[in-house]
């Protein structure tokens, strides 16, 4: 391959490692076709060709014959592997987790409120909607559901890579502990559903209205709460 090929070739995959790393392309998603993605680049298909071979040799992409090219989960796993088993092995490890996310997430709602872009802030009033709703109905799952797809759009708002990143590979991996823990609460008690729901709406009113540190404040009570709860059910 000559110079300039390869050179090209490097920068569209530069440019598409961006976009794995931004939130642009989450796990699991369709890259668009080969002519779609060498318009959007202005270079020509077989390069985008090349990046794609590349970056699925290096298992962050998988072509599905007859289906298109998918983001995989490399990125997350990459970091988070071992702590699935060691979570479920050692559920005293929960703290950690808790007080873990108390500093990222107070960092992530803080930028949240500085750089959310109109998406970011349309796809977080929708989840705070989905959240009440599913409160209203008394959907214990579907609150819980709601709860963590909220925090990953938090996440997404902040506009840091490194932020991103962490959540998606660690909190992200540990979904199934928020969302357990999550419901755990809902259904101990009637209040601490509408508590937690309170919290969500501070948080999310904080957001939106473009204030950091009461964002940051709202995330960290509110992580606050769930660690009480935590403890004072002996876990």
């Amino acid at each position: 391959m000559a110079g300039g090929a390869r050179n090209r070739v490097e920068d569209i995959m530069r440019r598409m490692e961006t976009a794995l790393l931004d939130g642009t392309w989450p796990v699991g998603t369709r890259l668009p076709a080969e002519r779609v993605l060498a318009d959007q680049y202005a270079v020509a298909r077989n390069t985008i060709r090349e990046a794609i071979q590349r970056l699925a040799a290096r298992g962050l992409l998988q072509s599905r014959r007859g289906a298109g090219v998918y983001v995989t989960d490399q990125l997350r796993t990459g970091i988070a592997s071992p702590w699935g088993q060691l979570v479920a092995d050692h559920p005293a490890l929960r703290d950690d987790i808790l007080e873990f996310r108390r500093v990222l997430e107070g960092a992530t709602a803080y930028f949240a409120a500085m750089r959310a872009d109109a998406s970011d802030l349309k796809r977080i009033r929708a989840l705070l909607k989905e959240l009440e709703r599913s409160r209203k109905d008394d959907d214990k799952l579907g609150e819980a559901d709601a709860d963590a797809r909220l925090h990953d759009a938090i996440a997404l708002a902040s506009h840091n890579t490194m932020f991103l990143h962490l959540h998606t590979s660690v909190i992200g991996m540990l979904r199934e502990h928020i969302t357990i823990n999550g419901t755990g609460l809902r259904q101990a008690a009637e209040e601490s559903s509408d508590l937690l729901l309170r919290q969500h709406r501070t948080l999310c009113e904080a957001i939106l209205a473009r204030r950091p540190e009461e964002a940051r404040t709202a995330m960290q009570t509110h992580i606050d709460f769930v660690r009480s709860k935590v403890d004072g059910d002996g876990a």
